[in-house]
């Protein structure tokens, strides 16, 4: 797993309550925008595509999921909905799902499966870090690090689609790897900048 100085600081016990209201409330920001973005992707490629529309099928769905899962976090960092409805996210958190909008909006079906699967196992590992830190150091409850969780478990369902989505483009002409290998590296960079964000927020 890549070094993520604040994932760090959480899995050791040592990042405050705000830092962790402030992930849980950017986290509220890019859920949603993440899943219209999947459901976009997933029209894209109903047409021609059905392994890369059942892939970001499976990702929106996802989101959903995750969706309902982020309260119990939030509510446990101490969140109130007044704070909620008066947050001003920051942009450097919010690079990342913008990034995936304009994926959304111009990279091939094949190309976007690519660029979000680069990420996903760093990802992974730091939610699992996350919830491993939440309930030894901060007592959170299971339904609290229930998001975290979700993010944590690797699924096969979601890696066989993204295999079919990508045999599915290149047997189509439709996935230059080459692009998509770039669109992965400006993915992972938008990633790192949501972490050093809340980083620099927390010192």
């Amino acid at each position: 797993m890549t070094v993520n100085p604040l994932v760090e600081l959480i899995a050791g016990g040592e990042a405050d309550r705000a830092t962790l209201a402030a992930l849980a409330l950017e986290q509220s920001r890019v859920i949603p925008a993440d899943h219209r973005a999947f459901l976009h992707l997933a029209g894209r490629a109903a047409d021609g595509a059905p392994g890369a529309g059942a892939f970001f099928t499976l990702l929106a769905e996802g989101e959903t999921l995750a969706q309902e899962r982020l309260g119990a976090f939030a509510d446990a960092c101490g969140v109130t909905q007044a704070q909620a409805a008066a947050y001003e996210p920051l942009p450097g958190c919010q690079a990342y799902p913008a990034y995936v909008a304009w994926l959304a909006l111009n990279a091939s079906p094949a190309e976007a499966v690519l660029a979000l699967t680069a990420n996903f196992s760093a990802w992974g590992g730091y939610c699992a870090a996350i919830a491993e830190g939440l309930r030894r150091h901060y007592g959170f409850t299971d339904e609290a690090c229930a998001f975290f969780d979700f993010f944590a478990e690797p699924s096969p369902r979601l890696e066989r689609a993204a295999g079919e989505a990508v045999r599915e483009g290149r047997d189509a002409g439709r996935l230059d790897e080459a692009r998509a290998g770039r669109y992965g590296r400006l993915l992972q960079s938008y990633e790192e900048l949501f972490w050093s964000t809340l980083r620099g927020r927390a010192s």
